[in-house]
């Protein structure tokens, strides 16, 4: 059974097309790196408290890795079943992480389908060397399942460069409904850009940042792209990012007030300064000093400081913050003092515990 984009709730698709914010979705475990459900229960009543309009589970911050552990499927059920009972409403988008070969990517899709995921974000990972036909063929085996979210992940941390002939190929295939765009380049941001106008799908096809290294500016900036002689323009509407599976509540103002900026076409020097600021934040909890080995960590160290993460174990032991990293977390607190929501945490942390 194929699940059809234009099958999706008005409200979804109307969020969707808006822009929200989605945070990554990480993975809560205890000392034994076993699951710790109520934890992982805890940071999706905090991102849904927070205003996130959607979440991101089983994606890279959520590890790649709980699929060989057995914990795809339990992680994505308990983030569904924790949202329905904290009634967060039917507009919620839920978007779950592919990943793999063709047949375990399709088994993914449709695990994430019958458990009420409204799309499928998919990662290309396991097509490093393969030939561009060859992954279209792949994404519109998936897509044949569930709507598409493409996935453009910085190859640093495992990803494939994949040309703007790609991408228009790509935004091509009628069940893809998003992309995020975060190969941490921006002549590789272009390339998404120019193959969604160049496939004509830039109504259906919204894009997304996931250059973390570059929020605020990718949300603000007009991306305009001449098509048959004529010029069109594109924005990026939110933000699927693991930067924003911390601080979220600050994030969400961050996106409300860069929407009624982008508006009212008035961007202050002000909020154009918030671009560097974010950006450092996520050096320190990225861990760019060491090639982002400790990203994860990273975010883990940042919700363990708010008490919603008892630890900041991956399941790969070797997975931690890097020498040096936790003084760097210490000094964008310092730094920026009005960016995290520690104080919105502390005021809801026994609620969601509960």
């Amino acid at each position: 059974m194929t699940k059809r984009w234009t099958d999706l709730p008005d409200g979804v698709l109307r969020s969707l097309r808006r822009g929200i914010v989605i945070p990554a979705h990480p993975l809560a475990l205890d000392a034994s790196r076993r699951l710790d459900q109520r934890r992982q229960r805890a940071l999706t009543r905090y991102y849904l408290d927070a205003g996130a309009g959607g979440l991101a589970v089983g994606v890279h911050a959520t590890q790649f890795a709980i699929r060989d552990v057995g914990l795809y499927e339990p992680v994505l059920r308990l983030a569904v079943e924790t949202a329905e009972a904290w009634s967060k409403g039917p507009d919620l988008v839920r978007i779950a992480g592919l990943a793999g070969p063709t047949r375990q990517a399709e088994r993914e899709a449709s695990i994430a389908r019958d458990l009420g995921y409204h799309a499928g974000m998919l990662s290309l990972a396991a097509m490093k060397g393969a030939q561009e036909d060859e992954m279209i063929e792949h994404c519109r085996r998936v897509a044949s399942v569930v709507p598409l979210v493409g996935f453009y992940l910085q190859p640093a941390v495992g990803g494939v460069v994949l040309p703007v002939s790609f991408w228009r190929r790509f935004a091509a295939i009628d069940n893809v409904i998003a992309i995020k765009v975060a190969p941490f380049n921006r002549y590789r941001t272009l390339d998404v850009v120019r193959g969604v106008v160049m496939a004509g799908a830039e109504d259906r096809v919204t894009l997304y940042t996931g250059n973390d290294d570059h929020i605020v500016l990718d949300l603000l900036t007009p991306f305009v792209v001449r098509r048959d002689g004529a010029a069109v323009t594109v924005r990026i509407k939110g933000g699927l990012l693991g930067h924003w599976s911390v601080w979220v509540r600050s994030a969400v103002r961050l996106l409300e007030r860069i929407h009624e900026a982008v508006a009212a076409g008035l961007v202050s020097p002000e909020l154009l300064a918030v671009d560097s600021q974010v950006t450092d934040c996520n050096s320190a909890f990225f861990d760019v000093a060491h090639d982002f080995r400790g990203c994860i960590a990273g975010c883990h160290e940042v919700l363990r400081r708010q008490g919603l993460l008892q630890g900041i174990w991956c399941l790969n032991p070797e997975e931690t913050l890097s020498p040096g990293q936790a003084a760097e977390i210490d000094r964008v607190y310092a730094a920026y003092p009005d960016a995290n929501d520690d104080a919105f945490v502390a005021a809801n942390l026994g609620r969601w515990l509960s």
